[in-house]
């Protein structure tokens, strides 16, 4: 790239609102291998927007890229807490926020790239803070989680917020435990908060891209990378996770991975029956993010090819970047599927 082009890819381009680009996108469509050659580019750093890598001494599960593989970017918000420690979208959004006002000082664009949609979206479209927790009546939750499953939680919640219940995986405690606490609290559903909220605030001028892959090649690219993680040691990390004192009944042992793993070595499946759950279970996880995603206004989607390198699909996010750049109103008002094509052309 030339020194024109770096310059194009600068935040003094935007008027009024600074810039943010956002990648994101299922597990295992490709985001890492992309944002990296792409934050390059940019000559910026990597704000990661996954729930799952904020926990320390969990790598291999969580799947962050290891040091080597990160072409000398930073990747931020990454090893936050230890895993028996709380964290949430708040905590989140505090930290991020930080990050972008410190890379904008630097006169650079930030890079968002994640899965995690909460997080994206409270980052974009800020956040509805809610009432401050009950810590007690959590952790009687929890117990009950412990004794009769979360499901058990999950049928609470469907009775009182039926509409937030429907948005969440049924062994989604955390979510789960809030949307009740939130109720027993203000005696109003969570969902009808957040709608109420509407999360309008616009703090920045964003680009949103959505990587996306054809579904067969989507399934086959998780199988890989679930089998990928077994030959990295993903059985011995959680040994070792749990010898280290950490339950297997915690929010962070219960992510992708973990919680198959944790269930085999318990005597609960075999190892067999461990894998086929875990990637069954990471293509149901990736199918919930889809649907998140696809209701996210604003995202310009792009369609990774098969027999597409990453250099190309690179090159094809560096033009989007620069277009953006010189007129936001170009690529960042794309709402509609057809929209979002015409947009997505390098």
């Amino acid at each position: 790239m030339t020194s024109t082009q770096h310059s194009a890819l600068s935040a003094q381009h935007i008027p009024n609102r600074k810039p943010l680009i956002v990648l994101v996108g299922p597990t295992a469509v490709g985001k890492s291998h992309i944002a990296i050659p792409l934050a390059q580019a940019l000559r910026t750093e990597i704000l990661t927007a996954d729930s799952r890598q904020v926990y320390r001494g969990m790598d291999i599960g969580m799947d962050k890229p290891p040091l080597e593989a990160r072409g000398g970017v930073p990747h931020r918000l990454i090893d936050v807490v230890e895993p028996d420690q709380s964290f949430n979208v708040g905590e989140y959004r505090r930290l991020a926020l930080l990050e972008i006002a410190r890379l904008h000082q630097e006169g650079r664009v930030p890079l968002l790239v994640g899965g995690t949609g909460l997080y994206v979206r409270t980052v974009v479209r800020g956040l509805w803070e809610g009432p401050p927790a009950d810590w007690a009546y959590r952790h009687r939750l929890m117990d009950l989680a412990r004794i009769e499953g979360t499901e058990a939680l999950y049928r609470q919640l469907a009775q009182v917020d039926p509409n937030l219940a429907a948005r969440l995986h049924p062994r989604d405690e955390v979510k789960i435990i809030r949307g009740l606490e939130t109720y027993r609290i203000t005696g109003r559903r969570l969902s009808d908060l957040h709608r109420e909220h509407a999360f309008a605030e616009k703090p920045y001028s964003t680009l949103l891209i959505g990587l996306t892959r054809h579904r067969e090649e989507l399934y086959r690219r998780i199988d890989a990378r679930v089998d990928e993680q077994l030959a990295n040691g993903l059985v011995e990390e959680t040994r070792r996770l749990l010898a280290q004192g950490y339950d297997r009944h915690l929010g962070s042992m219960k992510g992708l991975g973990y919680r198959q793993i944790s269930g085999y070595l318990a005597g609960d499946s075999s190892y067999e029956e461990a894998v086929r759950l875990l990637k069954r279970d990471t293509r149901h996880f990736a199918k919930r993010q889809f649907t998140w995603f696809r209701k996210e206004p604003g995202i310009v989607w792009v369609q990774i090819q098969e027999c597409e390198s990453t250099e190309a699909v690179v090159a094809r996010l560096i033009s989007m970047v620069q277009r953006f750049l010189e007129n936001p109103a170009d690529l960042s008002g794309a709402t509609s599927a057809q929209e979002a094509a015409l947009m997505a052309r390098a």
